[in-house]
């Protein structure tokens, strides 16, 4: 057992799972963020051109709710049944949400991608800069070399 819980604390404490973890807690984050974008920001003018039908409660009833009615006596009459509807706005609600998420991701992936070409390029040019000294090696035996010459 202890064994098992060496090997669980090892793949736990790996640096992938970390990331991992930060990552699915900052998506997290960020999907309460693009929903509330959706939700507050884009809906309400889509719901205005729509005659202002909010696309959550646009539904197809299949069998409709009845209120419990109850008597003078306060027993009840007829029993309350729930409504049963087909919710197709709110599958729209979630598909609009998933396509504005997946924009917003596939835009910071492009960011990030440019910068981090951008970022290559200007290091490719600093090394194209910079002068390569010779090594220690070279030095001596350039030395070497000339003090040959100057014999000569």
């Amino acid at each position: 057992m202890k064994k098992f819980f060496e090997d669980f604390k090892e793949f736990a404490l790996r640096g992938n799972v970390m990331d991992m973890a930060v990552g699915v807690i900052i998506g997290g984050a960020f999907g309460k963020i693009v929903t509330s974008i959706v939700g507050d920001l884009i809906m309400p003018p889509l719901d205005y051109l729509l005659s202002g039908a909010n696309a959550d409660s646009m539904k197809w009833v299949l069998r409709p709710g009845v209120k419990e009615k109850l008597d003078d006596a306060g027993e009840v009459v007829v029993p309350a049944v729930e409504e049963i509807a087909v919710n197709f706005g709110a599958f729209i609600q979630n598909c609009i949400d998933f396509l504005f998420i997946a924009f917003v991701i596939f835009l910071m992936i492009k960011l990030i991608t440019k910068l981090k070409s951008l970022k290559k390029k200007k290091d490719d040019a600093e090394k194209a800069e910079e002068v390569a000294e010779p090594s220690k090696e070279e030095v001596l035996l350039t030395e070497i070399r000339d003090l040959l010459k100057e014999k000569k």
